[in-house]
């Protein structure tokens, strides 16, 4: 069992800053760096170096290289990787004093996927239970839904960033839905000021019955309902560098431990402490640990 994570690929360029900037504002950056990333880098990443096998489907422009070798270090299977003319996708990544992140995503040659590319991954390399992995930072995404569910193949989806168009997505065909608390209250359709957790987590779970619905809260820890089951999962407290690439990594994890046939319980444990890691560090898809490392940080906790 594998995961085909189908998802962006982009350069970051990250900023530190002493607060972030408001309309009409210039403001000084201390440090700037480059960096590889996208939302489904980074869970590629997560995913491999939990060590499961990861195929990564999407597409650089001529500058990408940096990507592809960032992966295929990794351990992710870049070869179905396209290469097209043009810019790569990238991101603008403000990080301010207390850790916290604002970003701003160009998508480049991740809105270029054709339908006939998406075709040639999904029907040469997927295999019956395997899990497609997507977030909402490549075009053609409900094409991507709808083929891989015909295909008999395991649709997780991130709804990073937050979709203006959930209808059109198919994702009744989704087998797990990964969210944070913004993008859980916004799918549900929870408009009050303050949404209460298990309320975005029951009216999910009446949209999308047959999906294991996963809410992450950020220090409030994470929520995963399947079917009847309700499952709590405590943060683990670290030092906060960075939280730039934490939903990645908790995603990748977890999925990883799914891969695996891990309990629910065990999946969630597993993914909070690799989350924990991650934002302990500066950097997105470099701050994500290897598995050893997450085995180590559980005994130690």
């Amino acid at each position: 069992m594998k995961i085909i994570s189908f998802g962006s690929l982009n350069i970051d360029r990250v900023y530190q800053v002493d607060h972030f900037v408001q309309p009409g504002e210039t403001i000084l950056s201390k440090s700037c760096m480059s960096n590889v990333g996208g939302k489904g880098l980074n869970q590629s990443v997560a995913a491999a170096k939990a060590g499961i096998p990861v195929l990564h489907g999407g597409a650089v422009g001529e500058d990408g290289g940096i990507l592809t070798e960032f992966l295929k270090d990794a351990g992710v299977d870049v070869s179905r990787i396209a290469v097209l003319p043009g810019a790569s996708g990238h991101a603008i990544i403000q990080v301010d004093q207390q850790g916290r992140n604002c970003i701003i995503v160009f998508g480049g040659t991740n809105q270029q996927l054709s339908k006939e590319y998406i075709d040639s991954v999904l029907e040469t390399e997927g295999e019956k239970g395997d899990i497609v992995l997507l977030q909402n930072e490549i075009n053609n995404l409900s094409y991507v839904i709808q083929k891989a569910h015909e295909l008999g193949l395991q649709v997780a989806f991130n709804p990073s960033p937050i979709p203006e168009n959930p209808e059109e997505l198919h994702l009744e065909y989704a087998d797990y839905l990964i969210l944070n608390e913004i993008e859980g209250a916004s799918l549900a359709g929870c408009h009050q000021q303050d949404p209460d957790f298990q309320d975005i987590l029951s009216q999910l779970s009446e949209k999308y019955p047959s999906a294991v619905i996963l809410l992450t809260m950020g220090g409030a820890g994470s929520l995963c309902k399947a079917g009847d089951q309700i499952i709590k999962q405590e943060i683990f407290s670290v030092p906060v560098a960075d939280t730039t690439a934490a939903g990645d990594t908790y995603c990748g994890y977890f999925l990883a431990g799914i891969c695996r046939g891990l309990p629910l319980e065990e999946c969630m444990k597993t993914a909070a402490a690799a989350s924990s890691l991650a934002i302990s560090k500066m950097g997105a898809a470099q701050s994500i640990p290897y598995n050893k490392e997450v085995e180590e940080f559980l005994i130690q906790h």
